[in-house]
């Protein structure tokens, strides 16, 4: 039992909380990225514009269905080979918007068809435009059916941050790895540590959605 608990050093804990800030700039970074890009994106699906609504529809299915581990994989080692060249921590940030702004484009596009069509039926006949009509009327009613979801895939890209341990971001996971590999017997210690660390972030996650979800549907 010594052993596990002199695994929590303070240099060791320290050194985890590094990897920990470098795992929350990738996931609020990649959060608000994929957010923006995943809104427009479903709108654009739900607006059904020809040809390219369906051309977006299947970048989308395609994108949605190929594992993470492979587009971390494609823009680290591949893009380089056509002269494209991004850090580890570029290429993370790349590899998570482009794959959860999928996941999220879906979601939105879920939730502004749940919004009942009498809703723009009626903010068209009142002299709303389309557009106006979905920025003001729509959208809103359908972000508030769309918070659970949302936060759930919010809650899954932190936890795939520590995908790209594969490529060598020294987020908190890959960390860990190094003091277990330099210390085999705090192997058990650090994974506890993980488990906490990723539990209190996603729980606070958890919490903040449950919150905004409660306000508005006051």
């Amino acid at each position: 039992m010594s052993g596990f608990f002199s695994a929590f050093s303070w240099v060791n804990m320290r050194f985890l909380m590094m990897g920990l800030g470098v795992t929350i700039q990738v996931a609020v970074v990649s959060i608000v990225l994929s957010f923006i890009i995943g809104s427009v994106l479903g709108v654009i699906r739900y607006v059904k514009i020809p040809y390219f609504s369906q051309i977006v529809g299947f970048i989308i299915d395609l994108i949605r269905n190929l594992p993470l581990l492979l587009i971390i994989f494609f823009t680290y080692f591949a893009l380089p080979k056509v002269g494209i060249h991004f850090g580890v921590v570029t290429s993370t940030i790349f590899a998570l918007t482009i794959f959860e702004s999928a996941m999220l484009a879906e979601i939105i596009r879920s939730g502004i068809l749940a919004v009942p069509k009498g809703q723009l039926e009626g903010a068209l006949s009142n002299g709303l435009n389309f557009k106006q009509a979905l920025w003001h009327i729509i959208l809103p009613q359908a972000y508030k059916k769309m918070i659970p979801p949302i936060v759930s895939q919010f809650v899954s890209l932190i936890k795939d941050t520590s995908l790209a341990t594969i490529i060598m971001l020294p987020e908190v996971t890959y960390r860990a790895q190094i003091v277990y590999a330099q210390e085999p017997s705090a192997i058990i210690s650090m994974f506890c540590a993980l488990a906490v660390i990723y539990f209190i972030l996603n729980f606070i996650i958890s919490k903040i959605g449950d919150l905004l979800d409660r306000r508005m549907t006051a």
